[in-house]
């Protein structure tokens, strides 16, 4: 297993991490298999989606906060509620299948680590199946 850091700097972040996942497929010279990305925090998630237009990125942030707004009548003394609940929305991992030692992503897509209670120094663990 691979454990990834990184600090985010905003409440709510998407963070592009495809070029990272990319160079642990190297590190470990995956050739076939597949990669499993998890998030072990229950204020954040993994997902993929479009990398090519950042608008697509701030209209996901923008839906998740009218759908769960920040400031709502929640029950959870922390403060943060809407991050537990927009992170079991978004999901705390991916499965990416690998082949010829690339990841089989679609055109568009990128990885990224989804941070809804930062900013936070994050872990994201990784492992590589072959």
């Amino acid at each position: 297993m691979e454990i990834m850091t990184l600090q985010t700097n905003q409440r709510n972040q998407f963070v592009d991490i495809t070029d990272k996942i990319r160079e642990v497929i190297k590190k470990f010279k995956v050739i076939d298999g597949h990669i499993v990305i998890y998030s072990p925090h229950t204020t954040s998630g993994i997902t993929i989606n479009e990398n090519a237009d950042p608008n697509v990125l701030t209209d996901m942030q923008k839906k998740l906060n009218t759908m769960v707004p920040p400031h709502e009548n929640y029950t959870h003394l922390e403060g943060n509620s809407d991050s537990h609940i927009k992170s079991t929305l978004v999901g705390n991992s991916v499965q990416i299948i690998v082949e010829n030692g690339q990841l089989m992503l679609g055109t568009w897509q990128g990885i990224f680590f989804c941070e809804f209670d930062g900013p936070r120094r994050r872990e994201i663990w990784i492992k590589l199946f072959t």
